[in-house]
């Protein structure tokens, strides 16, 4: 071994010093085609923002930034606990998330979801085959149709349960990316909306006495936003009277498939009377045949059609100086079975603001109340020029309570407490 380390020893010498000679040969032999010092020229650099100055919808975590995003036009996707952890996660898909434990349960739902899926099938071949029934063979026009409906109903559902559980479609749901035609993201925004927001609508509507002063009853099922301009206005807000001069757009939101039919009317019931020394209704808008569906919700009062729809056109509501306040007050009504309403029938004959009451429209016309909104309505400072552009009668006018004389037994005699 020893003889064999120094035979080597001269080759491995040898090998070194050629290989530095030939190393370095390179070198210069690259160093001499440079006529000129080398200059690295820098990089080209993107210019990013700072994160406060463009926070990413996806990521921002802040309040203030969030208003800020919303001032801009762009809401934030998600909760913001969801957000939160998104800024420290790899952002890998829910398919490739690396716990077995996720995988296993995913291969549950997915084979729940073919269950449901062949439900699915063997449902519509139900259901073509009963369509495809005559009347006589089915037992009758009712009993057929109560069984079409119900088997549409059972169908529905089924359509429900088989993407309830998928993450994915939560997930789109809560970044509000979720097709409103599909079944299962009407039901989440559905029950999303009962949660909360719809028992704030009830609670506004009774405690205001709303339902049964201008309906006797209302059971909402279609969730309704209005707006002033870029403003949104909550169920119950004040709104200034130069605000309200212009008709207000409407976002109805149904949760259900298909088109409906609807009418629009805005009622205050709180006009003074001082001669009878109450209160009468005044109708300030009323429009029919109006088109809502799952993915269409943006209604513009403004814009109906004169000729076929709007009825009573828009009137700026308006309370005097020393009157309460007023309850306007707008409902969503479902004509009957979504057909149209003769428009110049009705025109002709609900031509009186006045005279036009609700609860005979609802019972004239057969429809259904399927949405509600309240907004309120005060003397401010912008009242008296809203007023004298309308042409109201009474703008100078003030109101006053009457003083109500106590009993005689009531009053005080100040002869008597001596």
């Amino acid at each position: 071994m020893v003889h064999c380390e120094r035979a080597s020893k001269p080759l491995l010498q040898c090998l070194r010093n050629t290989y530095s000679r030939g190393v370095a040969g390179v070198q210069l032999q690259t160093r001499a085609f440079q006529s000129t010092a080398s200059v690295r020229e820098p990089e080209a650099e993107t210019p990013s923002k700072p994160f406060h100055k463009a926070p990413d919808p996806s990521l921002v975590t802040s309040p203030r930034l969030e208003r800020r995003l919303l001032r801009q036009g762009t809401a934030p996707i998600g909760s913001r606990r969801r957000r939160a952890a998104l800024q420290d996660s790899e952002n890998l898909p829910f398919e490739q998330l690396p716990y077995q434990c996720f995988q296993e349960a995913r291969k549950i739902l997915l084979a729940d979801r073919e269950e449901k899926l062949k439900e699915i099938e063997t449902m519509r071949q139900r259901l073509a085959r009963q369509e495809a029934l005559s009347v006589e063979e089915a037992g009758g026009a009712k009993a057929k149709k109560s069984r079409v409906t119900a088997m549409q109903l059972h169908l529905e559902r089924l359509k429900v349960l088989a993407d309830i559980n998928d993450p994915l479609v939560k997930r789109k749901f809560e970044d509000n990316e979720g097709d409103m035609s599909k079944p299962i993201y009407r039901f989440l925004a559905d029950r999303k909306w009962r949660e909360y927001r719809r028992k704030i609508l009830v609670q506004r509507i009774t405690q205001m006495n709303v339902i049964p002063d201008v309906l006797p009853h209302c059971d909402p099922v279609v969730e309704t936003k209005l707006y002033f301009g870029k403003r949104q206005v909550q169920a119950g807000e004040f709104v200034e009277a130069k605000l309200s001069t212009s008709a207000p757009k409407l976002d109805v939101q149904i949760f259900e498939g298909g088109e409906k039919l609807v009418t629009i009317a805005v009622v205050d019931p709180d006009v003074p009377n001082v001669e009878n020394n109450n209160f009468d209704y005044k109708t300030h808008f009323l429009a029919v045949n109006v088109p809502i569906s799952a993915t269409s919700t943006k209604v513009d009062l403004a814009q109906l059609l004169e000729d076929s729809q709007v009825v009573l056109p828009w009137l700026p509501p308006v309370a005097q100086k020393g009157s309460p306040y007023h309850r306007l007050s707008l409902f969503i009504m479902e004509q009957k079975d979504s057909q149209p309403l003769d428009f110049a029938a009705v025109k002709a004959k609900e031509n009186n603001r006045e005279t036009t009451l609700l609860r005979t429209l609802q019972s004239r016309y057969h429809l259904k109340a399927i949405g509600a909104h309240l907004f309120r309505s005060q003397w401010d400072d912008t009242t008296l020029e809203v007023m004298k552009e309308i042409g109201f009668d009474g703008a100078n006018v003030e109101l006053r309570r009457k003083r109500v004389e106590p009993l005689p037994y009531k009053r005080r005699n100040p002869s008597s407490f001596r």
